[in-house]
């Protein structure tokens, strides 16, 4: 009865005053350190979004969006802090923005009943929502990653690479080696020869990998780094004069911090995606005139439009059609992290949704289900221009290898779920 009068009269309070910040949505960001370079604009688009549905919209559903920003460094130890410091403030769902950080985080967030979303991170198998019932990586994981390279080079081949030799660079961690298991699947099936070179972090020295590629001469270098690293690479791929176009990077390799160090040496790079680039979508004027000539942008309004700023504008939206979604089934505004993860496994994003939101064609169209929290595993590709120092979208989202990339899902979640005792849920 005391808490029913107590909701009475918050209620009441909300009425009567401007209305409270009720939907948290914790940023697990990073500012400082070796990745800050990669982690402000990504956590400057994430706020910017949610300021933008405050300030136009009144917020999500009439409740106003808090975005509880937590520093963590990109180190794993500050992470798990930030999330136990955070949970208990009405968090709906954590967007970790580091594998290592995810990784620890499954277990807590699970036994918690708060969701987590590693958007193109994180642990992939966590796509089988039987096993993972908290944890989304939609719309697309490192194992989609590395088929959807493999697929591209597919069709720039006419189909065929047998025999064709391959080079992985990649951040000696975890990130680093998620793609490792599903290359090699691959290069079984289409008849690639892969060769695999770590890098330790960060990633300042990689002068003996290089020399390596230069002796082996391989017809494709793919690349899973992050920070510096990536930024060395591309130089030192520069340095030996290989074919820029056929240097090809993950989503987190394929920013503008990589490639300006380089100049115009670094033209032709490409790099995954999962969402578009630039800023020609009309949801960019309501954020100018809302967020950022309003003096209400997260940073300096720099980045707008980057590559990592739209990575966290996406993930902001996202999780707001998630909160709209959940609203829409639990038949209340002021949802729960409960609610939350309900509606991120009900989550559908199509084009009419997109075009709606001011962001036609800015990502794939995916849903979501109780079996499948990764969506629906498409994946693009971009390319760097040095002259107009842009990227654009030169293939579109297309399908993975679902056969291959789904047997070491499943494979893998399965073994989660022997050894941590966990009966498969959605029957």
């Amino acid at each position: 009865m005391k808490m029913k009068l107590a909701t009475v009269a918050l209620s009441a309070l909300i009425a009567a005053g401007p209305a409270l910040a009720d939907l948290t949505f914790p940023s697990l960001s990073y500012r400082t350190g070796a990745y800050a370079a990669g982690g402000i604009p990504f956590a400057d688009g994430y706020a910017d979004y949610f300021t933008l549905l405050n300030e136009r919209d009144g917020g999500i559903g009439g409740v106003k969006a808090n975005v509880l920003e937590c520093e963590t460094g990109y180190n794993t130890e500050k992470g798990v802090e930030c999330y136990e410091s955070t949970k208990g403030q009405g968090a709906l769902v954590y967007q970790p923005l580091s594998t290592g950080i995810t990784y620890q985080l499954i277990p807590k967030a699970t036994a918690d009943g708060i969701a987590i979303h590693s958007m193109g991170y994180g642990r992939t198998s966590a796509k089988n929502g039987k096993v993972f019932s908290n944890v989304f990586n939609y719309p697309a994981n490192y194992w989609d990653g590395a088929s959807g390279a493999v697929n591209y080079l597919l069709e720039i081949n006419g189909g065929d690479i047998k025999g064709k030799k391959i080079a992985l660079v990649y951040h000696n961690s975890a990130y680093g080696k998620e793609p490792i298991r599903t290359l090699e699947e691959l290069s079984k099936k289409h008849g690639f020869e892969l060769s695999t070179l770590p890098v330790d972090h960060p990633g300042q020295e990689q002068k003996s990998q290089w020399l390596q590629i230069r002796r082996d001469k391989p017809d494709y270098v793919l690349m899973w780094g992050w920070g510096v690293m990536n930024q060395v690479a591309v130089q030192e791929a520069a340095n030996i004069r290989f074919p820029m176009e056929n240097f090809i990077g993950i989503w987190w390799s394929g920013s503008e911090n990589d490639v300006l160090p380089a100049g115009d040496a670094a033209n032709g790079y490409k790099a995954l995606t999962f969402h578009n680039v630039g800023t020609d979508f009309p949801l960019f004027d309501d954020l100018k005139k809302y967020v950022i000539d309003a003096g209400k942008a997260a940073g300096a309004g720099d980045q707008v439009g980057t590559v990592l700023y739209n990575r966290g504008l996406y993930a902001a939206m996202l999780a707001a059609e998630a909160a709209k979604k959940a609203q829409e089934i639990s038949g209340k505004a002021d949802i729960t992290a409960a609610d939350m993860r309900d509606g991120m496994e009900a989550l559908e994003i199509t084009e009419a949704k997109m075009a709606e939101l001011g962001l036609p064609n800015f990502g794939p169209t995916f849903s979501v289900s109780c079996e499948n929290h990764g969506g629906d595993a498409l994946v693009g590709v971009t390319q760097w221009d040095a002259t107009s120092k842009t990227w654009s979208l030169i293939s579109d989202f297309k399908p993975t290898d679902g056969e291959v990339i789904g047997a070491l899902i499943e494979e893998d979640s399965s073994a989660y779920a022997t050894e941590n005792n966990i009966a498969p849920r959605c029957n």
